[in-house]
């Protein structure tokens, strides 16, 4: 069986270390990189022993698969060409700008028959895989992710560049349909949204509370999950996870903890990715799972916005006419 030829498109911070990943995975070549920066691609491609082109359509032929890391306000154009070349396609979060674009990526990925990934790379977090398996019923989830101010990833809001992986982690736990979303937010650092929280209720009585910063002074990325007779609470920033459970006797708790040393989550999202082209099945993380979670972040930024609105309205001076 053939190597599967692989590229990466947009090799900035977070494409540099997909083509990194390519590079070393079994049963994969990688072909080449492209980027806009023509010497950062030439960097990449010197340092991976591949090709570094300027223009990523000249890539396309070449390849079986990509991924595909570019500013968010190009994803829709450089995935629609790559699915139209019948190229698998691996699309970093969030999907596209608006759910138009997200839908018209997932019908044409039908259409062609290509494996269309989106990039939620926590869903690979080996605390998270670990929790979700002790899951039966979640009845109350409480999310974290606080981050310092870094100019990288202000092309979006907050909830679209850091409340989006807790959005789609979960929707990947209740699997149950939002039925009621309240946010709140504020703009701090820059024009868009820093700060946000959001409170969603589920049609089967799930409640989540998900905070997220891009303005704080220390990582943060805590999830904490309640279900009847099981407490547990992850660090996904450390790879680590305690569990709290009931006794069988009903009388005491018991505890366990376990950590995740030299868990390399980007590879498993790699790697999985891979075997779903080769194997010709849907990937873990589909095109339809990056829309959900758009969809919601996009409800969520829209409500942030009203409400900055609606106070900066209330705020503003009365201008009182001379008689």
């Amino acid at each position: 069986m053939r190597d599967l030829r692989a590229g990466v498109i947009g090799v900035g911070y977070l494409g540099r270390y997909h083509a990194e990943k390519y590079a070393g995975c079994k049963g994969v070549k990688l072909v080449g990189v492209a980027d806009s920066d023509g010497m950062r691609a030439k960097e990449v491609g010197a340092e991976l022993h591949c090709a570094a082109l300027l223009d990523y359509r000249e890539l396309l032929p070449r390849v079986d698969l990509v991924s595909i890391a570019v500013p968010t306000e190009s994803h829709y154009v450089v995935a629609l060409a790559a699915i139209d070349a019948g190229v698998h396609v691996l699309l970093e979060k969030p999907v596209t700008r608006t759910l138009e674009e997200a839908d018209a990526l997932v019908a044409l990925a039908r259409e062609r028959a290509v494996r269309f990934g989106a990039g939620h790379l926590e869903r690979f977090n080996p605390a998270f895989r670990a929790l979700e398996k002790q899951l039966d019923r979640p009845l109350f989830i409480d999310c974290e992710r606080l981050s310092g101010f870094k100019q990288r990833g202000t092309d979006v809001d907050v909830v679209l560049d850091l409340m989006i992986h807790d959005l789609d982690l979960v929707l990947a736990m209740v699997r149950s349909e939002p039925v009621s979303v309240s946010a709140c937010g504020f703009a701090v650092l820059t024009d868009s949204i820093d700060i946000a929280n959001a409170r969603l209720e589920f049609a089967d009585g799930c409640v989540a509370n998900l905070s997220a910063s891009r303005v704080s002074q220390s990582p943060v990325r805590k999830l904490r999950v309640f279900q009847t007779d099981l407490y547990i609470s992850a660090d996904l920033q450390a790879a680590k996870l305690r569990a709290v459970r009931k006794a069988p006797d009903g009388a005491r708790t018991v505890e366990n903890e376990s950590g995740f040393d030299g868990a390399d989550a980007l590879r498993a999202e790699i790697e999985a990715f891979v075997s779903a082209v080769r194997d010709e099945r849907d990937p873990p993380v589909t095109g339809e799972d990056g829309r959900r979670a758009l969809a919601l972040a996009l409800e969520v930024g829209r409500l942030v916005r009203e409400r900055l609105t609606r106070f900066s309205a209330a705020r503003a001076p009365v201008r009182l006419q001379a008689p």
